[in-house]
């Protein structure tokens, strides 16, 4: 198949996915095209295009480090705002659709329109993937009325709907747009089974001078994301091991005074070795303060065989099942006490690593995902 691949941006979360998305197709067999702006070189083998904007601010869902302080939230874009990047975009699908069999839109924005015109245009098959980040701000009462409208009808148009989890679609999307659950595939994030595995873990815990038991809370020091909670929870455990954090943000200083000596900060670290740090972790955790959709550490975390110790809601529990770890309340002493009692049972915990590699093998397994996903792209063509 020749498949174009659509982004608002380079992303983060979503991103990754896509280019995920993308190696593997290629590794199949098919011709990708990905398009987002400023794509230069993004995954090699792909036709890899960029989308000129028609101005220097750049459209986001959420703070996207990389684009610097010229960046605007698209729900909160008016219609003659999104307008000349709506045109923009489907200038840039249009020159190659032509050669492509079907198209794929990330996100419920205007990237989503962009592809419903041009493949309609072209009377060809398309598809979006609703992430909840781009789903949200409807519910927040965001989104103009006008741009929301051409968005709905994208949707409902499509061929199929991807999204990451049943939450996703039953908490999300259908709420907003009531669609058949059959309108929907329901396709995980996959991992890197070589990267996120038990035994890589050569030097990290020497390179960073770590101790030999750790809690690892990877993620954005932002207060949604929970760090606080996190936290405040490690006065439960912090007797038998150290919570470790990884990612960097404005809470940093904060919460170094409110953690003191029961942890310590990372920052940033390469992909290796974020890896290698949560395979050599006792336990991952994480507190969010909203409802996650997915939780791609979650995934990473069970790969590396490290059990989760985390909050319940919104998809998490699609991963995260009884036997690979606990979900509990959203209270950081629930939290910490949890910890506390998986640390103190090594014997569960050697179990919940076992089962947890396991269920990342039979289900976040980047190869399986993709081949389900080209299966169920065929069958609209």
């Amino acid at each position: 198949m020749r498949i174009a691949i659509l982004l608002l941006n380079k992303g983060r979360g979503s991103g990754e996915v896509a280019r995920e998305h993308v190696r593997h197709l290629l590794k199949q067999g098919h011709t990708v095209y990905l398009l987002y702006p400023g794509n230069k070189n993004s995954v090699p083998g792909a036709f890899n295009i960029d989308v000129p904007l028609p101005a220097s601010i750049t459209p986001v869902h959420e703070y996207l480090p990389s684009a610097g302080n010229d960046q605007k939230q698209v729900a909160r874009m008016s219609f003659e705002e999104m307008a000349p990047y709506l045109t923009a975009y489907e200038s840039a699908i249009e020159n190659i659709a032509d050669e492509v069999d079907i198209f794929i839109g990330h996100h419920a924005n205007l990237s989503a329109v962009a592809v419903y015109h041009v493949a309609k245009k072209f009377n060809k098959p398309y598809v979006l993937f609703l992430h909840g980040t781009g789903i949200e701000p409807r519910h927040e009462g965001l989104w103009d009325d006008q741009n929301w409208q051409l968005i709905e009808q994208a949707v409902v148009e499509a061929s199929g709907l991807l999204v990451t989890t049943e939450y996703v679609r039953d908490e999300l999307v259908k709420p907003l747009i009531p669609l058949p659950d059959e309108r929907f595939f329901v396709l995980p994030c996959g991992v890197d089974l070589h990267d996120f595995h038990p035994d890589n873990i050569e030097g990290i815990k020497e390179k960073f001078n770590l101790p030999k038991r750790y809690v690892i809370c990877p993620g954005a020091l932002t207060p949604s994301k929970g760090p606080q909670n996190v936290a405040l929870a490690s006065k439960e455990y912090a007797h038998i091991a150290k919570t470790v954090f990884i990612g960097d943000g404005e809470m940093r200083d904060e919460l170094m005074n409110q953690l003191g000596d029961r942890g310590l900060f990372l920052g940033y670290v390469s992909a290796e070795d974020k890896a290698k740090l949560i395979n050599a972790a006792e336990i991952l955790t994480a507190a969010p303060v909203k409802k996650e959709h997915f939780g791609i550490i979650y995934a990473e975390a069970l790969a590396g065989g490290t059990p989760v110790v985390a909050y319940d809601g919104g998809g998490v529990g699609s991963i995260v099942t009884p036997d690979v770890g606990f979900l509990t309340e959203r209270s950081p002493g629930i939290l910490g006490k949890k910890i506390a009692y998986l640390l103190e049972n090594p014997g569960l915990e050697s179990k919940m690593s076992i089962a947890g590699r396991k269920r990342a093998e039979e289900n976040y397994d980047y190869n399986k995902l993709v081949r389900q996903l080209v299966e169920w792209l065929e069958g609209f063509m």
